[in-house]
């Protein structure tokens, strides 16, 4: 609602506020872009970049160091769809978060590489992560899954095969204790590491891919 009273008051000459500054298509004169100080001392701090007076994208610079902090994302009806951020707060866009109707951070993607594609998916129930799924190798499938139970790491899985499965698994007990389990044809039927059948080895005696590694 603030950014649509903004949008109405772009008809105000700039010689009668120095906190709005629009502008226009020269050919279309439709709104494109409305810069806005929001706390008056002379500093643009809040970009909104328009088509006419839907809002597409707002970026700000909350703490005024000359680099961009957040970015808000709007879709249809001018509905908040994601908000990017910088986890090192240097300008570099490189984490989204999306919200249920009711405000909760229900998930957050990540670009571990920082180059605008996310590789890391995290989820949440009622702003607590539950689970992640991450693309480790950059080949776009996800070959990691960590679960939690509560604030605990409840397990990490790994697809070691590219099957697009996990294969490896970790398992992490309440009590601190860990064991490693495999599932040897990716149908999701993990078993001990010493319950696991023995490694197939070849006539040169270098373990197969069905091999423990």
């Amino acid at each position: 609602m603030v950014f649509a009273l903004l949008v109405a008051a772009c008809d105000v000459s700039p010689s009668r506020t120095n906190k709005l500054e629009p502008t226009y298509n020269k050919k279309t004169g439709k709104l494109e872009v409305l810069k806005y100080d929001s706390d008056g001392d002379g500093k643009f701090d809040t970009i909104s970049y328009m088509d006419g007076a839907r809002i597409v994208r707002i970026e700000i610079d909350r703490d005024e160091d000359g680099k961009i902090d957040r970015w808000e994302y709007y879709g249809v009806g001018q509905k908040l769809e994601k908000v990017g951020f910088s986890r090192a707060n240097d300008g570099v866009e490189d984490a989204w978060s999306f919200a249920d109707s009711t405000g909760a951070i229900v998930k957050i993607e990540v670009s571990t590489k920082r180059d605008g594609r996310p590789n890391r998916f995290e989820y949440y129930t009622r702003n607590v992560l539950s689970r992640v799924e991450e693309d480790t190798d950059g080949d776009g499938r996800i070959d990691k899954w960590e679960t939690y139970d509560g604030q605990r790491l409840e397990s990490v899985a790994f697809d070691m095969r590219h099957r697009g499965t996990p294969d490896r698994r970790l398992v992490y007990e309440k009590n601190g204790s860990a064991r490693l389990e495999i599932d040897e044809t990716g149908g999701g039927q993990f078993v001990a590491v010493n319950d696991a059948k023995p490694p197939v080895v070849s006539r040169s005696g270098s373990a197969g891919r069905g091999s423990v590694h």
